[in-house]
């Protein structure tokens, strides 16, 4: 028959290890969810700093699209004219008006052909050419600056979708954590209450009158 003595002092023992046990269960799961906090906010970090890095590609592709629906007459003829004349009064346009009808006047007058109507249809087709050229590279470099401009809000947004499945997860990691602590306490303290019963039988069992003052 064991020793009563000795059932006491186990039974004592295993309540100091139980209360050990809880507080362990308690301090793990509070590590285990503070790492997880640290991973979600470095997730929102990493996500806030690649949506700033891409800031100015995706406010860039806004006004570029804006643009080309104003020369596509989609924001009304009033937008669209403006458009027009901000072109044909542009240097560029100037500049490559004026080298053109000195070009086909210069080669009217090789030929002999100043005078002709041939050279003064040329000369009136030039410009309205000209400017229908230009309008075509116009709408083709906004078009460069819009698909950039989409491009990176695409990345953004699939960075986002990514940082909120991994901050999901991370939350979850969080919860389980949180959950096994607290089974890990109540199951702990649970022995911690079956303790008492255990003293109390080894007391009777050495001859003692029940109590906890061994």
């Amino acid at each position: 028959m064991p020793d009563p003595v000795t059932g006491m002092i186990v039974a004592g023992s295993q309540l100091i290890g139980s209360s050990m046990q809880a507080s362990a269960a308690g301090d793990a799961a509070s590590a285990q969810g503070a790492a997880s906090q640290a991973g979600i906010e470095e997730q929102r970090r990493q996500f806030d700093e690649m949506r700033k890095l891409l800031q100015p590609y995706t406010e860039a592709g806004l006004p570029a699209l804006e643009q080309q629906q104003t020369l596509l007459g989609l924001k009304g003829p009033e937008a669209e004219q403006a458009a027009i004349a901000r072109l044909t009064g542009g240097e560029t346009f100037k500049a490559l008006a004026q080298q053109g009808e000195e070009a086909l006047l210069q080669q009217a007058s090789a030929t002999g052909g100043l005078r002709g109507g041939n050279i003064q249809a040329a000369l009136g087709q030039f410009r309205p050419q000209l400017l229908s050229s230009l309008i075509e590279q116009q709408y083709g470099r906004l078009g460069g600056m819009t698909s950039l401009g989409q491009a990176s809000a695409a990345g953004v947004g699939s960075a986002g979708m990514q940082t909120g499945t991994n901050i999901a997860n991370l939350l979850g990691q969080q919860g389980a954590a949180e959950a096994g602590g607290i089974l890990g306490e109540a199951k702990a303290y649970g022995q911690l209450f079956n303790l008492p019963g255990q003293i109390v039988g080894a007391q009777i069992g050495a001859g003692k009158k029940p109590g906890f003052g061994f």
